[in-house]
């Protein structure tokens, strides 16, 4: 299951590390998601990845 905000579809960001002798390496910036139980529209309750923004947003309702 990939990682991937269920409200926002925030996911990681991906881009290269750069030395001092601009050498590039692969990077990954992982999006700040944490694992919450929801009550989707169903009136059901999930367990999904959402975003911090989202959460402090208020743009779910949690179980």
């Amino acid at each position: 299951m990939p990682r991937v905000c269920s409200v926002t579809g925030k996911k990681f960001m991906t881009g290269n590390n750069r030395s001092h002798s601009l050498h590039a390496t692969k990077k990954q910036w992982k999006a700040n998601l944490q694992k919450v139980r929801i009550i989707d529209e169903d009136g059901q309750v999930k367990r999904v990845y959402v975003s911090a923004r989202a959460l402090k947003a208020g743009k779910i309702q949690r179980a």
